[in-house]
């Protein structure tokens, strides 16, 4: 993948750190997007650091305004040619409430963050795909949009409707020669799995965090929690040219949850 141009939302840490690291050392030259430039620049000068091309743009994806000057100035600087898009930037929303609980604002908010914005992004880039003939866009979806879950419908909603986006620009774009797929990560080891989930688990069953996480690790066929590195791995196949003949799939990583 030398020389690929690649664009990444939310590369300031966990998976979108992971996919920028990885895609960095295959040879990306990297657009790295989000709104708090300063937590993304430690992850830019890490990269470079190593060789990489790596440039920093502000954008808050929500507006599409905003992509469009970062997607116009990614061209600028890397000789027109944008070959991958991989949207990481999205949110949880409300946790542990219903859907008659959940407020307007709170479903608009996520709808409006995991939906609309990687629509921002793919509504941008894919003319300079078309043009082209060629094209890579991964989307970052959750498996909770894969099985509806309670208390987080508001979460479920925006992510399975991202899939939509996803297979419904997949079967527009195909016949230009450009790939658009979704991976689907499950719980990701990491931060919030270790300071909020496993914590809260182990206080509602009255166990030790480790046997809290050996209980969360037990609904997954291959009884292992995912990591950054996982989700990052499946980006990468489905953005290289291993992956020509793959489309409009949702791809699970989740060690055998959302589909067995």
């Amino acid at each position: 993948m030398t020389g690929r141009v690649a664009v990444i939302t939310g590369p300031a840490k966990g998976m979108g750190a992971a996919v920028t690291r990885l895609f960095a050392a295959e040879g990306c030259r990297l657009a790295l997007l989000g709104r708090d430039t300063a937590a993304i620049e430690p992850v830019a000068a890490e990269v470079r650091a190593k060789g990489a091309e790596a440039i920093v743009i502000p954008c808050d994806i929500t507006k599409g305004a905003d992509c469009d000057a970062a997607i116009a100035k990614t061209q600028s600087t890397y000789g027109g040619r944008i070959d991958i898009l991989v949207n990481v930037a999205g949110g949880s929303g409300p946790v542990g409430k219903t859907g008659w609980e959940t407020t307007e604002e709170e479903f608009d908010e996520i709808v409006d963050l995991n939906m609309r914005g990687c629509f921002n992004t793919m509504r941008a880039v894919t003319p300079i795909m078309i043009a082209q003939r060629y094209g890579k866009i991964v989307n970052v979806g959750g498996t909770f949009g894969m099985r509806g879950r309670a208390g987080r419908m508001a979460y479920s909603a925006s992510k399975w409707g991202l899939r939509g986006i996803t297979k419904s620009f997949a079967l527009e774009v195909g016949p230009h020669g450009i790939n658009v797929n979704c991976v689907a990560p499950g719980m990701i080891e990491g931060d919030r799995f270790r300071t909020k989930v496993i914590p809260e688990m182990a206080k509602r069953l009255g166990i030790s965090h480790e046997e809290a996480v050996a209980h969360h690790a037990a609904d997954y066929a291959l009884r292992r929690i995912s990591t950054d590195v996982d989700v990052a791995n499946a980006c990468l196949f489905l953005a290289s040219d291993a992956a020509r003949q793959i489309t409009g799939v949702d791809l699970p990583v989740d060690g055998g949850w959302a589909m067995l």
